[in-house]
């Protein structure tokens, strides 16, 4: 035999031998597929009774959003997720004391939000998280809501200064 020769009949048995193991990789997957269904079926998952009822037990559903949901904000009126325009949108931590002036011998103080909008407010407006108690020539004093269950006190005092800062009681 030729060396041409040769080389054709070792090519043309390692072309046999990839086709072959091919066919034995294909016929393997295919005998594998339905032993993996036997597998399942045979696995015998245990069925819940016929009169089967769920009782939650004070537990949540684990399948409802933790989002904007809770006893805090249903019981304080607030149900939906957004916030109102204007100074009932602004939260107490956000908010920054930008001057005060005295107008009908009241103190009024101006205030910006984190959007940079200036609202002006008195004693006794309504925020997102708290009202406004006193407004001073130096300071705007806020009584925020505490939305924290471990907490003992349900309300804070927050001093927001003129010139910047604060300081909680």
């Amino acid at each position: 035999m030729t060396l041409h020769a040769r080389l054709a009949a070792a090519v043309a048995l390692m072309i046999g031998a990839g086709v072959s193991a091919a066919s034995a990789q294909t016929a393997e997957s295919k005998a594998a597929a339905p032993t993996t269904a036997a597998a399942a079926a045979a696995a015998n998952l245990p069925s819940p009774p016929a009169d089967f009822q769920y009782t939650p037990d004070g537990r949540r559903d684990p399948f409802l959003s933790l989002v904007n949901r809770g006893i805090d904000a249903t019981a304080s009126g607030r149900t939906s997720a957004r916030r109102p325009d204007g100074v009932g949108g602004l939260e107490t931590a956000t908010l920054v004391v930008k001057g005060t002036l005295q107008s009908r011998g009241a103190w009024v103080a101006m205030v910006a939000g984190p959007d940079g909008k200036v609202f002006t407010v008195r004693a006794g407006d309504r925020l997102f998280d708290g009202v406004i108690r006193t407004v001073t020539a130096q300071t705007v004093v806020i009584l925020q809501e505490v939305n924290d269950p471990l907490s003992l006190d349900k309300q804070r005092e927050v001093r927001k200064f003129l010139r910047g800062g604060e300081e909680v009681k």
